[in-house]
């Protein structure tokens, strides 16, 4: 395999890299949304993956516009011949990516999906109740954007998200609407994206690899948060905000000292 990978699709907005092509299964993972955007990443593999005889395609998108632009018909057309050859196709992708996940499942025949903090859309019009990204939404076409009236009912895994983000809740309902074999996971806490305290504890990775079985554990990504959240700063700040905001002041204090206790020093 060679480590660079190749650029299957190169155009000015949307880029696809293919590792391992000649394998018969695929994982597909989409960048997420990065400050600043405007550059493609040096795609790298899923090394786990690759090394049980799996294909990794890497998509990218420029810019934050979900990957709805000039360059999406394009990129969808070849997408779907591009994943022609394989017979097990899984896909993971955190907020921006795990939208891509979403309106590109069809052609790219996912089976199964691990979701972290997605959106159903940016588009004012949708969720006019969802404001965090009107700054990448200047243009975004709804109708090319409009994952429910592509979802591939089919698709079968799991959502992440916060419980106490109310508006990565309100998609998550929303996205399970259109992807009914979707289970949405509560880890509370755990921010966005969701996997925060399981990224803390180098968790995130095993969750990851249960679509090498086929089957994600919810319960299992339920405990592995558990074990992790105890040593997790992220976790007891998040706990901390949250009582505060319900005036649960006791145990907002609580909460704080114990982040203050496992948060790395200033430098």
């Amino acid at each position: 395999m060679k480590a660079e990978g190749d650029i299957v699709f190169g155009g000015d907005r949307l880029r696809a890299t293919l590792f391992n092509a000649d394998a018969p299964k695929l994982i597909v993972t989409f960048r997420q949304r990065v400050s600043p955007d405007g550059a493609f990443d040096t795609a790298r593999p899923v090394r786990r993956f690759v090394k049980r005889n799996y294909a990794h395609l890497h998509l990218q998108s420029r810019f934050n516009d979900w990957y709805i632009n000039s360059e999406t018909a394009d990129f969808e057309a070849h997408l779907g011949a591009l994943v022609r050859p394989y017979r097990r196709i899984v896909g993971t992708g955190f907020s921006m990516g795990g939208y891509g996940i979403l309106r590109f499942a069809e052609v790219l025949g996912l089976q199964h999906a691990l979701l972290v903090s997605p959106q159903i859309s940016i588009a004012p019009e949708v969720v006019p109740w969802d404001r965090r990204y009107r700054d990448c939404a200047d243009g975004f076409d709804a109708a090319m954007g409009d994952v429910a009236s592509r979802a591939k009912r089919g698709l079968k895994g799991v959502i992440l998200m916060d419980p106490f983000r109310p508006l990565d809740h309100r998609h998550a309902d929303l996205i399970q609407t259109s992807f009914p074999n979707l289970v949405i996971c509560r880890l509370g806490c755990g921010g966005h994206p969701a996997t925060r305290v399981l990224g803390e504890a180098g968790g995130f990775g095993r969750v990851q690899s249960q679509l090498l079985s086929g089957q994600v554990d919810v319960e299992e990504i339920r405990q592995k948060h558990r074990k992790s959240r105890r040593k997790s700063p992220t976790y007891w700040r998040h706990l901390g905000e949250n009582a505060a905001r319900r005036e649960h002041m006791t145990l907002a204090r609580i909460a704080f000292t114990r982040h203050a206790e496992l948060a790395p020093p200033a430098k």
